[in-house]
């Protein structure tokens, strides 16, 4: 994508100096601030402290960081056992989003079919990038096949403006380009459709108020962003024609898991019937997993985050206490949205409903149940 003129991505190899390299997301939008990553704990720590998130950025971060396992063990350590478990480190770094593991299993697979350390080095880096392409093709054709349903609202409106609500950030900053909820959002600017985005600031580290609204604001699409619960009282007003949010892990029977407050945003849309999409790759499906309130692990994080807010003062990123620092605090940072309040996923295959029957149909290979 393009920031200030200057195409970027979230993440890539720098081949001049060895290093792999992310934007820091910590300090959008304040700063647009690149950090090398050298190593194995450089990834997971940039994963685990959300330098990066996102569930097919978190994925390719740790394709790259198989990659650099293959590196930093070199010849010297070479052995299967070794690597193997450099990569279970990766896959442990955050639980919820299945493409983290999906990813790290990739690369190391085709990495164990190399016989020297140089080979495996290659090896590891072009199934990295192979796989951070991949994603970036999925994402382009949600936003194609996202864009028909934004026409017909459009249409319907005889071509005045189509509000959309999103929930956090599923933009190109965690899905390396074009993203899953914004993707189509860019195909409808870019068409020339009149649309305006309602983005939810997303407490507790404000992903939508810090990374969605910067990044629709330097693409040019309208936007205004709202504290999280203001999106039921826009629906009932008939501010919202659509709701498009990401998801970090979906069953293959239709059952959501996405940033928390997403499931709130679900029954706001089913109360009103507003149409509520899920845009995502095949990579963010686990097909193994058929109820998603059961089996889906949900990540519990640091309660800090919640007593803090991060902002900008007297010329510096700072993290601000926002309550007694005693006080008790929890913080989960995913919920499950159950398939019947979703009115369809919008995939690179295609739109389809939220169901087993539906999602066979569209990824048949995948569903062994």
């Amino acid at each position: 994508m393009k920031v200030d003129g200057k195409d970027i991505r979230p993440i890539w190899f720098d081949s001049s100096e060895g290093v792999v390299k992310i934007i820091d997301q910590r300090v959008l939008p304040y700063e647009l601030k690149i950090v090398a990553l050298k190593n194995v704990d450089e990834i997971i720590k940039a994963i685990k402290e959300m330098y990066v998130r996102g569930a097919p950025l978190i994925g390719v971060t740790g394709a790259y960081g198989a990659f650099l396992a293959a590196c930093n063990l070199g010849e010297e350590n070479i052995n299967d056992e070794s690597l193997i478990n450099e990569c279970k480190r990766i896959k442990d770094s955050r639980p919820t989003a299945i493409n983290l593991p999906w990813a790290v299993d990739r690369v190391c697979s085709q990495i164990l079919k190399g016989k020297t350390a140089a080979e495996r080095i290659e090896i590891a880096k072009i199934e990295a990038e192979k796989i951070a392409d991949f994603e970036v093709d999925n994402c382009k054709r949600i936003g194609e096949h996202g864009l028909s349903l934004l026409e017909k609202i459009s249409l319907n409106k005889k071509g005045s403006t189509v509000n959309i609500l999103t929930h956090c950030n599923a933009g190109w900053l965690a899905c390396i380009e074009y993203g899953t909820a914004t993707a189509p959002m860019y195909a409808a600017y870019d068409k020339g459709i009149d649309i305006h985005v309602w983005v939810d600031e997303t407490r507790p580290l404000n992903q939508g108020a810090r990374l969605t609204a910067w990044e629709l604001s330097k693409y040019g699409v309208k936007n205004t962003i709202i504290p999280d619960n203001t999106g039921g009282h826009l629906m009932q007003h008939g501010m919202v024609d659509i709701v498009i949010v990401g998801s970090d892990r979906t069953t293959y029977t239709g059952d959501v898991a996405n940033k928390i407050g997403t499931y709130l945003k679900a029954l706001a849309a089913h109360d009103n019937n507003i149409p509520f999409y899920v845009a995502l790759p095949s990579t963010s499906f686990d097909w193994t997993i058929r109820n998603g309130l059961s089996d889906i692990p949900i990540e519990k994080r640091n309660p800090d985050e919640v007593r803090y807010i991060k902002g900008f003062h007297n010329g510096k990123v700072e993290d601000i206490l926002i309550t007694n620092q005693s006080y008790n605090a929890l913080n989960f940072a995913f919920d499950v949205t159950p398939s019947r309040l979703v009115t369809g996923f919008i995939t690179e295959r295609g739109v389809c409903n939220a169901n087993e029957e539906s999602l066979k149909f569209m990824f048949p290979e995948n569903t062994k149940n």
